[in-house]
């Protein structure tokens, strides 16, 4: 009896929900008549719009795909929600730099509480709490303050080039785990263990389950159809509601357990100066702690898993372009060798006479963008690399093209890879920093070459 009520009242949920939606098409597009006209895009269906024809798992090449078609902005529906989408770099300047009292806000994402992510500074609604948030990143990450953390960026840096010299099959795992010791002694002061460190595999494991759901495309099923969120979880499709209680226990664990770890340290005055003990010892006998203490927890825990994700992709594309354009790692070296010689590792005091690593960097970000795109007024960075009047054959890696005619670098520093206006990210100059250490530093020591089969044969590698 129990289990036929459940199945009656799961269609009847299932009916509404269908109901709901077809009010909301009809009365879409009765407000769409008194509207002002949307830009250009692909033609929509009804009730989905273009939901059906965008890959939800890398929709900033389906955008600058339709780009081709329609032009620099497009505008596309993905079932109630309008998509505002950037593909020009200008523009996107233009609109979201100049006019960023108008573009600072964010979209309101269904999954974000559910799946335990409205701790992510990333997604807070422009505010209050956002402007409290953003204060704190500022003064921490401020590009003053990011110049002393130089030090311990050429120290994990240095120990990454021991570890790929041991062990040059698990450069990846190498490569992860110095992102990883970094922003976790900058934020926490936690140094982690080099394999099977507990704090990072939950940071891991957070961000990618966290990261599939918690975009516009991903969620836009459960944006249009909220009362699906009613379903019970064994109910054929409802999955998302076990994935989304996994993902809330890790994510709540991945806020707390650093933060705890470095609070038992001040307790024990035993606790080395990081981010988290500076603004904790700042807030000390403030009216509003409690609260406080939570915004710093938002901060820190936005921050590791941020700069985590980001900088080890960057730096894995690094690695990847070398192999395939081995005639630019030739050049980088040559640079190297002849500046600095081959008695001394880099430093940052050599960037600026390293033109050409510079432009490798550069190259980096440009050629593969780690952060594709920007939200609901989308600016998308794909399509702003892939401009082929300012970027020539935009697929090849060519660092050259950040040079001038008279052989100097220019001013494109592919700044869109860290997005726009005031949502731009924070912590720029820490991940700058980061990925310069570690591209300078491993092509000083290294030659990164095709790995080879057992009879001595290169194997060829197909890039995703």
């Amino acid at each position: 009896m129990f289990e036929a009520v459940n199945l009656r009242s799961t269609a009847v949920a299932l009916l509404f929900a269908v109901f709901v939606g077809v009010t909301r098409y009809l009365l879409r597009k009765t407000a769409t008549r008194n509207s002002p006209p949307f830009p250009p895009g692909p033609p929509q269906l009804p009730i989905v719009g273009n939901a059906l024809g965008i890959d939800s798992a890398a929709p900033w090449i389906t955008y600058k795909q339709w780009g081709n078609t329609y032009g620099d902005i497009i505008y596309s529906r993905l079932f109630n929600q309008d998509i505002i989408v950037i593909n020009s770099e200008k523009i996107a300047k233009d609109l979201l730099e100049k006019r960023s009292t108008n573009y600072s806000d964010r979209p309101f994402i269904i999954t974000i509480e559910m799946f335990g992510w409205t701790f992510n500074s990333a997604f807070l609604r422009y505010g209050h709490k956002w402007r409290q948030h953003r204060r704190l990143f500022h003064e921490q990450l401020r590009p003053v303050a990011a110049l002393s953390y130089r030090p311990l960026h050429m120290q994990k840096t240095h120990q990454l080039l021991i570890d790929i010299l041991e062990a040059p099959k698990a450069f990846a795992h190498h490569l992860q785990a110095m992102t990883a010791s970094t922003i976790m002694s900058i934020i926490y002061g936690y140094e982690i263990e080099h394999w099977n460190d507990p704090l990072v595999a939950v940071i891991e494991e957070a961000a990618a389950r966290g990261f599939e759901v918690v975009t516009p495309e991903a969620s836009a099923v459960l944006g249009a159809w909220p009362l699906l969120l009613h379903l019970p979880s064994w109910f054929p499709g409802a999955g998302f509601k076990r994935r989304a209680r996994k993902c809330y226990k890790i994510t709540n664990e991945m806020i707390e357990r650093p933060f705890l770890h470095t609070k038992k340290l001040m307790d024990s005055n035993s606790a080395p100066t990081c981010m988290v003990t500076n603004l904790l010892n700042r807030i000390k006998g403030e009216d509003n702690y409690d609260e406080l203490e939570k915004v710093i927890k938002s901060v820190a825990s936005t921050s590791v898993i941020a700069a985590s994700e980001t900088t080890t992709s960057t730096l894995l594309i690094f690695v990847l372009a070398m192999v395939l354009y081995p005639h630019v790692q030739v050049r980088a070296q040559a640079e190297i060798d002849s500046f600095i010689g081959k008695e001394r590792l880099p430093t940052f005091d050599d960037r600026h006479s390293l033109p050409y690593v510079e432009a490798v960097v550069r190259e980096t970000l440009r050629w593969q963008p780690v952060g594709p795109l920007g939200a609901t007024v989308v600016a998308n960075a794909w399509a702003m690399s892939r401009n082929e009047a300012k970027y020539p054959n935009p697929s090849e890696f060519i660092p050259e093209r950040f040079f001038t005619a008279e052989g100097k670098l220019n001013d494109d520093k592919v700044n869109y890879a860290f997005g726009f206006g005031r949502r731009i990210c924070v912590g720029q100059n820490l991940a700058d920093a980061a990925v310069w250490a570690a591209v300078v530093s491993i092509l000083a020591v290294f030659k990164l070459i095709k790995a080879k089969d057992d009879q001595g044969i290169e194997i060829d590698i197909e890039p995703q």
